[in-house]
């Protein structure tokens, strides 16, 4: 649900009700993921205990901000079940950041805040056969263009699960 926030200066704000459900790291490729209550984001390396600001993930050897945080819709997780009987934990989905309510595909190319860190929007988190490979079959196709978005860590602080997502 969208809602728009006044910051006492007449600049009305987009910000997402119930924005983050859940976290979650994972401290070497493919190792499973592990939910978080809280995560330190640090620019220019990602969040704190994740794979890729160990640069310990899968693709580490590719350089480039767009590993230092993926971010995907429960709906997509939901609508994958509903649409193609295929069951996802939010986990599972590699993604490091779980959202309700807000359209991360917007947020592309776009900068916005998840709690009091700054984000900016780099493209859309496509899955691709790699996650289909520790998942199941049918998750790639479930997902397109409703798997997530990648982002970048513009400023350090604390995402908590039920912070708000918003524009900055």
């Amino acid at each position: 649900m969208k809602k728009s926030r006044d910051d006492g200066k007449g600049d009305a704000r987009r910000v997402w009700s119930d924005a983050v459900v859940s976290i979650f790291v994972a401290p070497a490729a493919r190792a499973p993921m592990t939910p978080v209550s809280e995560v330190r984001a640090v620019p220019g390396k990602g969040l704190e205990g994740d794979r890729y600001f160990s640069q310990s993930g899968t693709f580490s050897n590719k350089p480039g901000p767009d590993r230092e945080v993926t971010l995907i819709e429960i709906e997509a997780i939901e609508a994958l079940k509903r649409d193609y009987k295929i069951e996802l934990s939010p986990g599972d989905s590699r993604r490091n950041i779980i959202t309700r309510g807000v359209p991360l595909n917007h947020l592309a190319g776009r900068e916005f805040r998840v709690g009091g860190v700054k984000l900016r929007g780099l493209r859309l988190c496509e899955p691709c056969s790699h996650l289909e490979g520790l998942t199941r079959s049918g998750v790639l196709r479930g997902l397109v263009h409703r798997g997530g978005l990648r982002a970048e860590v513009l400023s350090e602080g604390l995402i908590r699960v039920g912070d708000a997502v918003r524009e900055p």
